[in-house]
């Protein structure tokens, strides 16, 4: 079964040996996965242009078509916008050959023939990675609409000397609080400040209680 913490993400699986390719394909099912099958670069660089739902990747170096490397360059530099987990299998196990994976931008490497327990638990490191990623990019999605709704007030407000409405874009006079409420999130309450209080209020109790 998969990790219930981690996301349910589909995982490309490019393989062209097809006994590794099946083995890769049962375990990834076996723990509850959705998986996508390519038998070379060709055909998993299609399959990632048309599922832009793969968050993590297995990639086999070498490869007829692109190999491993060629798919990780163009997976950096043309779906750089999408956060794609990859993992690099190879039979390569040298230590230059693991940093040349690693400098050509892999997030993680298993070797050839490889062991079921460790490929799991690099496939949940990767899966938390992804889920987390996948996240943020959806908090910003967020923020940015946020932002992007917030209406703010800038420049010169042409205001009447007098009765203090303001002019807006279609030459039309408005009350201040009227002119905020729309090009703002501000609301309005009203009240009486203490000098309006007694010029105008008591003014009139005032004349109310002589009348009386």
């Amino acid at each position: 079964m998969s990790d219930s913490k981690s996301p349910r993400v589909k995982i490309l699986i490019a393989e062209d040996e097809a006994l590794s390719r099946r083995v890769l394909h049962q375990n990834l099912r076996t723990w509850g996965h959705e998986v996508l099958v390519a038998a070379n670069g060709n055909e998993a660089w299609d399959l990632l242009l048309a599922e832009p739902d793969v968050h993590l990747a297995i990639l086999d170096w070498m490869m007829p078509g692109r190999d491993g490397i060629e798919l990780l360059h163009l997976v950096r530099e043309q779906l750089a916008d999408r956060f794609i987990y990859i993992i690099l299998l190879t039979a390569r196990a040298t230590k230059d050959d693991v940093v040349e994976g690693l400098m050509a931008r892999a997030d993680d490497y298993i070797t050839k023939p490889f062991n079921q327990a460790e490929l799991r638990a690099r496939l949940q490191v990767g899966l938390r990675v992804a889920g987390l990623q996948r996240s943020l990019a959806e908090r910003v999605r967020e923020l940015e609409e946020t932002v992007a709704k917030v209406k703010t007030l800038q420049g010169l407000l042409p205001i009447c000397s007098y009765c203090k409405r303001i002019r807006n874009d279609q030459n039309y006079w408005q009350q201040v609080e009227s002119y905020i409420a729309a090009h703002s999130n501000a609301a309005f309450t009203h009240g009486v400040c203490p000098s309006c209080y007694a010029e105008h209020v008591q003014t009139e109790l005032d004349e109310l209680s002589k009348a009386g």
